[in-house]
């Protein structure tokens, strides 16, 4: 008895590893968005590069066993861009041309999937990375990609906030505010909590930079 109680104990846990080690496409897409609210809004400014790197590192193998779902790219993408911008310089600039590329996979796999966040994400790559002959930034197509986002999802709190940050780095203060103020009254995302609040608080600043443009 003892014999067949070690072995199903054995089994038990081959059976676990095995779980944890083939995760599918939804439990990858909520390790990579729970590792990036924690670092983007819950770890200082200083540790970010480094710990974008880890789950920089841990992201590109999900997106290579799941070469073909658009929720996976799209995170992917999303937490290589962070990690770029935590890195900055010259050097963060094939993070994000890389990132690109795979929001552009998940365009062309389910331009909807999670409402339309590859738009989104694609349209706010546009309008910040440099222009050429460094980048491949560009006002006309970071507009196209993010209304588009917003066409998909119009009352969700990144499109609306993507496009206000957008408007207010073209000049347009009083477009900016109305697209900031619909994304600050966006309804909460069931278990994005932290990225709710994170995010809210990135609106207040830019609702409080329009306020200081205009006195």
């Amino acid at each position: 008895m003892n014999t067949v109680y070690r072995w199903i104990a054995a089994f038990a846990a081959a059976a676990l590893l095995a779980g944890s080690a083939w995760a599918g496409p939804a439990e990858d897409v909520a390790r990579m968005q729970q590792g990036w609210e924690q670092i983007k809004y819950g770890t200082p400014a200083a540790r970010q590069e480094a710990e974008f790197a880890r789950l920089l590192a841990d992201s590109e193998q999900m997106a290579a066993r799941n070469p073909g779902n658009a929720d996976v790219l799209i995170w992917y993408a999303i937490v290589e861009s962070t990690y770029a911008g935590a890195k900055g310089g010259l050097g963060a600039l094939k993070y994000v041309k890389n990132a690109r590329k795979s929001l552009e996979r998940a365009l062309a796999l389910d331009p909807n999937a999670l409402n339309g966040s590859a738009y989104t994400s694609l349209g706010s790559l546009y309008y910040q990375v440099p222009g050429w002959p460094i980048g491949f930034g560009d006002k006309t197509r970071a507009e196209e990609f993010l209304k588009k986002g917003l066409a998909v999802n119009p009352d969700g709190i990144d499109p609306n906030y993507f496009y206000g940050d957008y408007l207010l780095r073209q000049g347009d203060y009083s477009n900016a505010e109305r697209y900031l103020r619909k994304a600050l009254q966006a309804p909460a995302r069931p278990g994005r909590k932290l990225a709710d609040e994170g995010r809210r608080g990135e609106i207040r600043e830019l609702l409080n930079k329009i306020a200081e443009g205009k006195k």
